[in-house]
């Protein structure tokens, strides 16, 4: 009787715990990743006297064709009119996508913008060891497939409908009045990366100079804040994907810090090793985003919707006209 006793207890527990956490699953894998969300924030950035500037940060689209939900949705924003659409990368997960994630980006295209690429807008996914969502154990490189995605059509869907293409390009542009210098790096998740090939001083005849890069390792973030680079940008982390409530990321895929995973901080040469409290006055603003999709293999999120995010550039008092 007393082993009874104690059993029934342990075994209602067990089911409790068993239902709790095939709920939990079920919530990871079917309703968050299609609960897209729209952040914003106010970045002061800009030289006084400056008009605001207002930019939508797209990234880690990771489309299937399929993902109906997924293109309604982003196709939406376009009600924003957003001053400039910054992508910065892993636009594909499918070896057809280009086509949907063109008609997925629609009137946006007709808005000024400008993007970068990801790994997975080179080579297609592949299925993945979860664990890397928990301790970093992924390795770079390690999942590539011989087969190739169709980059240069999607390039050329891009810049067709008037984007730039910022891999490895310095350029300037004018947007809603506001004069930008746009520099841009292509995967260093890939090793792809190659800064020097673009680094220059900020062109002081800019009102901001902004980094763009899809993995934001620190050997790329350092190099372009020393340039006077203001705002960084950057996707790849997906925000950790799954985030422990009232802890945060517990990875980033790259070397950039779990605090940094998604959102707004500050970044400048040296700031990986150095806490944010010692963060110069110039320092320029790092914005992450933890994209719109994933690895189709390994779809879940926990904690850390799938998004975009509205920023909006205003004058920094601190900066001299």
């Amino acid at each position: 009787m007393p082993t009874t006793t104690v059993g029934r207890p342990l075994a209602a527990a067990l089911t409790a715990g068993t239902a709790i956490g095939a709920g939990a699953a079920a919530y990871a894998t079917w309703v968050e990743p299609r609960w897209f969300a729209l952040r914003e924030a106010t970045v002061p950035c800009l030289p006084p006297g400056t008009p605001e500037l207002r930019v939508l940060h797209l990234s880690d689209l990771h489309l299937v064709p399929r993902q109906h939900r997924k293109r309604d949705w982003v196709r939406g924003l376009a009600a924003l009119e957003p001053d400039l659409v910054v992508h910065t990368g892993d636009h594909l997960a499918a070896m057809d996508a280009v086509p949907a994630a063109l008609d997925t980006y629609g009137a946006l295209l007709d808005r000024p913008g400008a993007f970068v690429l990801g790994s997975n807008d080179y080579y297609p996914p592949t299925a993945k060891n979860p664990l890397r969502y928990v301790n970093d154990s992924h390795k770079k490189g390690a999942d590539l497939t011989p087969r190739r995605l169709p980059t240069q059509e999607l390039v050329d869907g891009l810049t067709g409908r008037g984007w730039v293409d910022l891999t490895h390009h310095r350029l300037r542009l004018d947007v809603a009045g506001v004069r930008l210098e746009l520099v841009g790096t292509d995967d260093a998740h890939l090793g792809l990366d190659d800064y020097p090939r673009v680094s220059a001083p900020a062109d002081p005849a800019a009102d901001l100079t902004v980094g763009v890069t899809h993995a934001p390792y620190q050997r790329v973030l350092d190099p372009m804040a020393a340039d006077g680079a203001r705002l960084l940008i950057a996707g790849h982390t997906h925000g950790g994907q799954l985030r422990v409530p009232g802890y945060g990321a517990l990875v980033t895929n790259c070397d950039l810090d779990t605090a940094r995973a998604r959102g707004l901080s500050r970044w400048w040469p040296g700031a990986g090793s150095t806490p944010s409290s010692a963060a110069p006055a110039d320092a320029a603003w790092l914005h992450v985003s933890a994209g719109l999709g994933g690895n189709p293999y390994t779809p879940f999120r926990f904690c850390c919707r799938p998004e975009a995010t509205l920023l909006t550039l205003t004058a920094d008092p601190r900066r001299r006209i």
